[in-house]
């Protein structure tokens, strides 16, 4: 009988721990505004990705998403610019290209109805590095669209947290 208490005991030692440090999940975030204009250039893939993240989160935080649903926004997120690079940074001994940094740019500014700023003109940077062969360009050109994809989920997940951060409006 003891031996069956320490077993139990043993196995139930990682939960202790796990419930003692405060671990516990992220839930859906919490914003200090009701509704959010995102206003980008047309068919931006990366304003298009946002949005559906922010509609998707839960919370009652409402996107409005029509030109004419602006004066009804507490927030207003611009998307100022965005980028993409594809950077040389490696040759071989022949000068063929042997490494290319992949780089995706956003510029964003979060802002009230009224004017306040509430998050300031920030550029967000993501940047990959990647092998490069000429022989497979065709699966290269593939692996470097998946990649920018990457670089564009990681900036709306960035996003999301730099509007949850924004506290008193």
């Amino acid at each position: 009988m003891h031996k069956r208490t320490l077993l139990t005991a043993a196995a139930l030692a990682p939960l202790a721990a796990l419930t003692a440090c405060g671990f516990r999940l992220r839930g859906a975030p919490q914003f200090a505004f009701r509704s959010l204009y995102v206003q980008a250039q047309p068919g931006s893939p990366l304003a298009r990705e946002l949005i559906r993240t922010l509609q998707g989160a839960g919370g009652d935080l409402v996107v409005l998403t029509a030109p004419a649903q602006l004066p009804q926004a507490e927030a207003i997120l611009d998307v100022l610019s965005e980028q993409q690079e594809r950077v040389v940074v490696g040759l071989n001994a022949s000068g063929q290209v042997r490494e290319l940094q992949l780089r995706q740019r956003v510029r964003i500014r979060l802002r009230g109805q009224q004017g306040q700023e509430w998050i300031a003109d920030t550029e967000l940077l993501q940047q990959r590095d990647i092998s490069y062969n000429e022989t497979v360009a065709l699966s290269k050109e593939g692996e470097e669209a998946m990649l920018f994809r990457n670089m564009r989920t990681d900036l709306v997940q960035q996003l999301m947290r730099r509007l949850a951060a924004v506290k008193s409006l």
